[in-house]
């Protein structure tokens, strides 16, 4: 008869080995850094829209943006999340009215206060309105930027040190007026970035120049991007992404994987069984193996990524967006593909230009003018709203909403000018 006190310790000491071993294979792999990103953005007025048309969808919409903060504390040992608010939809979530009737399904006062005290969210700036900044005029860029930073130190209390330009439509020219703003880095697609020396990798943050003025570049990786987007599992997350830093160009390197997605769009995202969606389905079991030891891969925010590794080699970003639909993002097709899109964007252009003109007369306008100079040039603004364009021609009637009232007060204050 075997010795049961022997057997228990054979199995001890190989338990021991086991773990040793793991432990070893662990610390000789390369080190991985997640940056895990959502973007949220309503247009204006959507969210009462959505109450007062298409309640069910308002509640599953509604929901997704406590889930964040709420799984952001329950992980706030391990995990970091980046998210980037529109400011046009801070501004609906400061609406009482909004408040009151979304009341009945969260109490939105205090999820903005749960993402204030969430430590591991790092907040993300975009564009006041969610502009298409590539296809609006860049006099207008100031101040959909500086708005847009303005509103989320007001709401949370902390400024932004990152930029998602909305549909990730970046071009060079953005650089000045990104870093002018306060921002120090931004978020581009992967597939843009084209490194002055060797081949692209996308796994490492870079340096972009612009007119001598110099801001960080995070790639995005595109292919996992769209994976969390639609749906995936921790264990598949974690496999893809050893294998695509193993094959990368220096995988002996510390590597960066940026991944980003709408967080509010989709079913994944939306459904209401937690165990089945995006927190409780791939979030919870990927940040419980990042604890456990169990993975080569560390939840990381960019700010403090950067500050440890800055950047040390140039880049320049071939002008583009993400891939949407049946876009792949290498031109603004999804937002002025058809004829009725490039006429709303070439609008834009002429009603801004008119606002521009009269400002540079402002002095000169009777009493009550500069105000109703005002008043066109949020119209000029709210305009310029990317999802006016987005949705093929079915939207762009929503630009001549705010362009034809917004030509019309700049018509009126014209006339004394000219007199």
């Amino acid at each position: 008869m075997q010795n049961p006190g022997y057997s228990w310790m054979s199995l001890k000491i190989k338990v021991l080995i086991v773990d040793h071993s793991l432990k070893i294979k662990l610390m000789t792999q390369p080190s991985i850094y997640h940056a895990l990103g959502l973007h949220m953005h309503q247009p204006p007025g959507n969210l009462k829209l959505l109450i007062d048309q298409h309640e069910s969808e308002a509640e599953l919409i509604i929901r997704c943006y406590e889930r964040v903060a709420r799984y952001a504390h329950s992980f706030q040992d391990v995990a970091n999340i980046h998210v980037g608010f529109s400011g046009i939809l801070l501004e609906q979530f400061l609406d009482p009215e909004i408040i009151d009737r979304y009341g009945k399904f969260i109490d939105i006062p205090a999820m903005l206060d749960s993402y204030r005290t969430a430590n591991n969210i790092e907040l993300i700036g975009m564009g006041y309105y969610h502009p298409v900044f590539p296809l609006i005029p860049q006099e207008d860029w100031k101040e959909h930027l500086i708005r847009g930073r303005q509103i989320i130190e007001q709401v949370f209390g902390r400024s932004p040190k990152g930029f998602w330009p909305p549909e990730m439509a970046f071009c060079m020219e953005m650089i000045p007026a990104i870093a002018a703003a306060g921002y120090e880095y931004v978020v581009v697609d992967g597939v843009h970035v084209q490194p002055d020396n060797g081949p692209g990798d996308i796994y490492q943050p870079y340096q972009a120049t612009y007119e001598g003025t110099t801001i960080t570049i995070i790639p995005r990786e595109r292919d996992i991007s769209n994976a969390q987007e639609s749906g995936m599992d921790a264990i598949w997350f974690s496999q893809e992404v050893q294998h695509k830093v193993k094959n990368s160009l220096n995988p002996e390197q510390p590597r960066l994987v940026t991944t980003w997605s709408d967080g509010e769009n989709g079913g994944w995202f939306r459904q209401m069984s937690e165990e089945s969606a995006f927190f409780g389905h791939f979030f919870s079991p990927f940040m419980n193996q990042i604890k456990s030891g169990a993975i080569p891969i560390q939840s990381v925010s960019l700010s403090a990524y950067i500050k440890q590794h800055p950047p040390t080699e140039s880049a320049f970003v071939r002008t583009g967006a993400w891939n949407v639909g049946t876009t792949s993002g290498f031109d603004f097709s999804q937002w002025a593909g058809s004829e009725q899109q490039k006429e709303g964007a070439k609008t834009i252009h002429q009603v801004s230009e008119r606002y521009w003109q009269l400002w540079e007369s402002k002095e000169q306008l009777p009493e009550g003018g500069q105000k109703t100079l005002e008043e066109a040039r949020e119209l000029i603004l709210e305009g310029e709203t990317s999802c006016f364009l987005f949705w093929g021609d079915e939207w762009v009637p929503k630009l001549y909403e705010r362009t034809e009232p917004a030509l019309t007060l700049l018509n009126q204050l014209e006339g004394p000018l000219n007199s």
